[in-house]
């Protein structure tokens, strides 16, 4: 028996009922980094006007071949109505908290979509456990990448960008293999640690990081 798996894609209805309720520049924000023990937490944002700046096959990144999260970064960004990405360093995670750094970097988002519109943001749609950003109006969505286009296309942009720095830091220091595990906690990167010590890209205030 054969069985036929139907993949659900994000649709604009939640921006389409925003838009219908007046408010212009929707903003949808993901972030790719909250767990790796290396690198930094990118974030990013993505504004569209219509269902003409889609990007065809987009969803949540996690799910996307790395070559068709490759297409879509570049699409994305020529085809959407603004985007942003915002990017908190190691140092600054160890500073201020994963939690906080986030919202830092989602501040900088917002601030650098209105510089780009001209106009300020009306709402801001975001994937779940993040801090509200005071004096917007925002809805924080629990796996909002699944659901909605404008948070998926975020979510692609922060990847694509997280993983080219991972990539380009494997260079300077590739006895952690970055290049394939993006900093995070995988086997070969723990065994790593526990022969080389840290580097400075790790964080500190992670475990075992700290133990370093």
């Amino acid at each position: 028996m054969l069985t036929y798996i139907h993949m659900v894609y994000p649709d604009t209805k939640l921006e389409e009922k925003l838009w219908t309720a007046g408010f212009k520049y929707v903003v949808g924000i993901d972030e790719a980094g909250r767990g790796p023990l290396a690198g930094p937490v990118v974030v990013a944002g993505v504004v569209i006007g219509s269902s003409e700046d889609l990007v065809e096959g987009v969803k949540d990144s996690k799910k996307m071949t790395k070559k068709r999260r490759e297409e879509a970064f570049e699409s994305i960004k020529k085809k959407c109505k603004a985007y942003a990405i915002g990017i908190i360093d190691a140092k600054e995670i160890d500073r201020i908290g994963i939690k906080y750094a986030v919202r830092k970097g989602m501040k900088k988002v917002v601030n650098d979509i209105q510089e780009k519109l001209g106009e300020k943001v009306d709402y801001i749609i975001s994937d779940g456990a993040v801090f509200p950003i005071d004096g917007y109006e925002m809805e924080i969505i629990d796996k909002g990448d699944n659901f909605h286009y404008s948070i998926a296309a975020a979510s692609v942009l922060a990847k694509v960008t997280r993983d080219r720095m991972m990539e380009e830091y494997s260079k300077i220091y590739p006895v952690y293999g970055f290049e394939r595990n993006s900093g995070y906690g995988t086997k070969e990167h723990l065994e790593s640690m526990s022969e080389y010590g840290i580097c400075d890209i790790h964080r500190k205030s992670f475990k075992p990081c700290n133990m370093y």
